[in-house]
């Protein structure tokens, strides 16, 4: 059997997968079920694989095989012996900031000097649009305090480098999208802080100058070590490159288990009413950041990159953040859901632009 042949019974294993699950839900009968839906995103993340427009859904397949262990096995997540698995979620973020440190360099920047007006209009639509979305959108919840907070947090957290990736299959300005990413990481131990006692502060305590130093271990101190290691060993570490994507994909993967598991309960109790509310602010995130760069003047590829950069931001960080609050267990479950769900959506927008030339090159043609 060749490739394609392998993907397509993939894919239909994983629809009869999907069926047997949806059958015996029907009848109330859950044995079983786990396996089912396990094998259900296994197997689509293995028959995505064979089709080249399908394979930006891969990651996010298996991120949701991963929620779904973590939700029907939590005990295996939470703590291994003595040693509590959260304790993990912090060194992870640092690895990830590492990798990110490693393929910056000074002429990431340079963006800024090209085109200030581009950076400036990204970075503040993502630092006032998604805080203010998630602050309204945490208002009228319902949700008990501390996962409301988590609904602001993410709002008020950087976009991540997926945003990178997105941009680049959506035929946007990836250069501008990786300055916007780089300043919008490094405002973020002064920013984020404030940004949350402003809008978060009814919900729960927040400490300005404790959150600004835990994000700054988490981002300043690995990203800048990351600068050293390219600068100190720029071509002599290929090995890197390559595998640091890889590692930060799984990192990832690791801290949303892990923050599943551990907030599994509550997840259960609001996670229909909690997915449709990060769905709204991604969603709310790509509009606005769209229009928002329209209005300011922006050409179609910047207006592009600036909608990636607004509605997709670094989960990962706001669960350290929460994590660091001893909170992951509810404030750390709206970016642990927003994470992969803004990996679907993303995907979708991307391919779509893709395929779309932007008007402005089409007319300069």
């Amino acid at each position: 059997m060749n490739k394609i042949g392998v993907h397509k019974v993939s894919l239909i294993l994983a629809g009869l997968s999907l069926l047997a699950f949806v059958v015996m839900v029907w009848g109330n009968n859950f044995n079983g079920t786990g396996f089912l839906l396990t094998g259900f995103f296994v197997l689509l993340a293995i028959g995505f694989s064979g089709f080249k427009q399908l394979r930006g859904y891969i990651f996010a397949a298996l991120i949701f095989a991963g929620v779904v262990l973590s939700l029907y096995w939590p005990q295996y997540f939470v703590q291994v012996g003595s040693f509590k698995l959260t304790n993990l979620i912090i060194p992870l973020i640092q690895i990830i900031m590492f990798g990110m440190g490693t393929s910056m360099s000074i002429k990431d920047f340079s963006e800024i000097i090209k085109s200030p007006k581009g950076v400036f209009v990204g970075v503040s639509a993502q630092l006032a649009i998604m805080p203010l979305v998630g602050f309204v959108l945490a208002d009228i919840s319902g949700f008990s305090p501390e996962i409301a907070a988590g609904i602001v947090l993410i709002g008020c957290s950087p976009s991540g480098v997926a945003s990178n990736v997105m941009a680049y299959l959506a035929k946007a300005n990836l250069a501008l999208s990786i300055t916007i990413t780089s300043m919008a990481t490094l405002l973020a131990p002064f920013v984020t802080p404030v940004l949350m006692k402003l809008l978060a502060g009814q919900f729960v305590e927040i400490d300005v100058l404790a959150m600004m130093w835990s994000i700054i271990k988490m981002i300043i101190v690995p990203i800048g070590a990351g600068l050293l290691f390219n600068h100190l060993l720029h071509g002599r570490t290929k090995w890197l490159d390559k595998a640091m994507p890889l590692i930060s994909m799984v990192a990832i993967g690791l801290i949303i288990i892990v923050i599943t598991a551990a907030g599994r309960d509550n997840l259960l109790d609001i996670g229909g009413l909690l997915l449709l509310l990060v769905l709204f602010h991604n969603l709310f995130g790509y509009f606005l950041g769209y229009w928002f760069a329209r209005l300011m003047g922006m050409d179609e590829r910047d207006a592009r990159t600036i909608s990636i950069e607004v509605g997709m931001q670094n989960g990962g960080l706001a669960s350290g953040i929460a994590n660091t609050l001893g909170k992951i267990s509810t404030m750390g479950l709206a970016p642990a859901v927003f994470g992969p769900l803004m990996n679907i959506t993303g995907s979708i927008l991307a391919s779509y632009w893709h395929k779309k030339v932007p008007r402005d090159i089409e007319f300069a043609d």
